[in-house]
Formats: structure tokens, C-alpha cells, sequence
């Protein structure tokens, strides 16, 4: 499997999934660790839902190619960011500062995903290989 992938671009999978790690982890963690006594109930999910993408992130370094779908995870939900309500907020005028610097972190995160993703191996294995069966094979 790793003779498919170029080492250089299992480094840059390593390099991504370490920018994604420590992002996180310095945005996240200290709301996670300590945080107030009146957090909203949204943001108390969202940071432990970011705080297991951060660890698992950590362990992409390990296996670039074993957590791939992490990388696909954070390329989805950022694209549906910026195409429901980054674009939408945008076009409409109503960008505000904290929208525009989640767009701009938005669109950062989805051009290096693109970049670092070895794309002819995910639609190898995640899209043209057989699936796995339904029921225990006799």
C-alpha cells in the first residue's frame, strides 16, 4: 500500500495532519481543559468533537494513509462552510469579522487538503474497491 503513495507526499500528509493536530489543539484544548462555568451546550459538542479530530489527527502522522478520512472529513465539512454560509454571508454583505476569518481558515484548510490528499489512492481504495460485505462469509 505505502509503494502506492510517494514518500514525499506521505511527509506532506504527516506536515497536514500535524498543522490540523496543533491547530486545533491551541484553539481548542484550553476551551476543553478549563473551561467556563456557562459554555453553550452547541459549543461544549463542538469543542470535544474538534478535540477527538485533533487526536486523531495526531495519530494520522503515524498512519498518513490509515486516517485519510480524517483529511476527507475536514475537506467536506469545510466545503459545506463556505458553500452554505461562507459564500452565502459574503455575497449578501453580512461578512463579519469572525465569519470572515472562519472563511479564510475555511478555505486555507480545503486548498490543503486538495494539495496534500494522494487522490488517485482514495479512489482506489475508498470508491472503486469492492465493499465490504453485509453478512459474515461462509
Amino acid at each position: 500500500m505505502l509503494a502506492e503513495v510517494s514518500a514525499n507526499r506521505l511527509y506532506l500528509l504527516r506536515a497536514c495532519y500535524l498543522l490540523i493536530g496543533l491547530g486545533l489543539a491551541i484553539m481548542i484544548y484550553p476551551g476543553i481543559i478549563s473551561p467556563s462555568e456557562n459554555t453553550p451546550h452547541m459549543n461544549s459538542v463542538v469543542r470535544s468533537l474538534l478535540g477527538a479530530i485533533s487526536l486523531l489527527a495526531f495519530v494520522g502522522i503515524r498512519y498518513p494513509l490509515k486516517m485519510l478520512p480524517i483529511l476527507l472529513f475536514e475537506l467536506l465539512w469545510k466545503s459545506i462552510w463556505i458553500l452554505a454560509f461562507g459564500l452565502r454571508l459574503w455575497t449578501a454583505g453580512r461578512l463579519d469579522a469572525d465569519n470572515s476569518q472562519t472563511l479564510g481558515e475555511c478555505i486555507f484548510g480545503v486548498v490543503i487538503v486538495l494539495i496534500a490528499t494522494p487522490w488517485d489512492y482514495v479512489f482506489k481504495h475508498y470508491f472503486a474497491a469492492p465493499g465490504d460485505p453485509w453478512r459474515k462469509q461462509a
